[in-house]
């Protein structure tokens, strides 16, 4: 890994959690969206995420020990990268209110299934996670600069 692969793998993962919690908030703000684009009621979404680089920490340590030939220099930083955004295909929500100009001759109403509680966890662990890829950065970032400082 290079000198600044913590750096890299820690940008992923702020991108990732950034793309979470702009999902999030679309989430929230359509929770009462009952007239979507597709005709139907708003759909929650959700992000896909996959890791990056190979093998992980295992492999990492491994090269770092020098126990995988040639492995040291030519390891490539991990992360994660967001892969796609997904519908949740999960059956709306039906709510009895025959007032509303959307409900059907029963009087219910095909709402977003979209839960407030939910959404507000997710955005509370995405918000975590963003925190603490920051701190990884600033963590880097120091040791680089006590590196740099003790070559002076």
């Amino acid at each position: 890994m290079s000198m600044f692969g913590a750096l890299d793998v820690s940008a992923s993962g702020l991108t990732a959690s950034r793309m979470r919690m702009d999902v999030v908030a679309e989430n929230l703000a359509n929770a009462e969206t009952t007239r979507g684009p597709n005709g139907g009621p708003y759909r929650r979404k959700e992000v896909v995420l996959q890791s990056v680089g190979d093998g992980g920490f295992q492999s990492a340590l491994s090269a770092a020990a020098g126990n995988i030939p040639g492995a040291g220099s030519a390891q490539q930083p991990g992360g994660v990268q967001v892969t796609g955004i997904v519908e949740d295909n999960s059956a709306p929500r039906m709510v009895y209110d025959p007032s509303h100009p959307d409900a059907n001759a029963q009087g219910y109403v095909a709402m977003p299934n979209v839960n407030p509680v939910t959404e507000m966890v997710d955005l509370i662990s995405s918000s975590r996670s963003y925190e603490a890829n920051v701190t990884a950065m600033q963590t880097a970032k120091s040791m680089f600069s006590k590196t740099f400082d003790l070559l002076r």
